[in-house]
């Protein structure tokens, strides 16, 4: 397994980075990992995880072809802000998600941290929505689950991928720094 998890390490932290330096890219590699790592969850029992890595799969469709309509003269992606509104019902909805997948996973399976892993899952899928249209909150939301992640990879004796998303904090932390230079200069305070 853990040769399988560092190659899925790898790829998923090229993808990361190609995306902190807006590169189209990113997409196609982060598909390539998100293949590698449904086989990893479903082995540590880590089913939302694993659920997550099918709809990654379709958010990067998604995003690619967004990304490849909205490229500047540089060849990288440009940042559009997210608004407020935008933003307080992503986030209501990614709270619902997570109360009603955590709850499945509670009642229906045999997970290991249903709760915990059904709100990462939740709130990693509007991080990855907001990756897809380009929003710099995207890494503000990173951020916080990658942090919570390694605590539970940790906890789950997943050592190669708890140092991968400590990793990803840190490209995370790249990229919102990047992105809010990009940012359009009529709204540099939004994202």
């Amino acid at each position: 397994m853990d040769a399988i998890e560092l190659i899925g390490a790898g790829l998923s932290a090229w993808a990361v980075w190609l995306t902190a330096r807006r590169r189209a890219w990113c997409w196609p590699v982060g598909f390539a990992s998100v293949l590698v790592y449904g086989w990893i969850f479903v082995h540590a029992k880590l089913y939302s995880d694993a659920l997550l890595q099918g709809a990654f799969a379709g958010l990067i469709v998604y995003g690619w072809l967004r990304w490849l309509r909205h490229l500047g003269n540089d060849g990288r992606v440009v940042v559009a802000p997210l608004p407020p509104r935008q933003l307080a019902a992503h986030l209501a909805l990614g709270l619902a998600a997570a109360l009603a997948l955590g709850y499945v996973m509670h009642r229906w399976t045999d997970a290991a941290l249903p709760w915990l892993d059904a709100a990462l899952t939740a709130f990693s899928l509007v991080a990855q929505w907001w990756q897809g249209r380009r929003h710099v909150a995207a890494w503000w939301l990173w951020i916080a689950v990658d942090l919570v992640y390694v605590g539970e990879y940790v906890y789950k004796d997943l050592a190669i991928t708890a140092v991968l998303y400590a990793g990803f904090v840190v490209l995370a932390a790249i990229g919102l720094r990047d992105w809010r230079k990009a940012l359009p200069e009529a709204h540099p305070a939004v994202g």
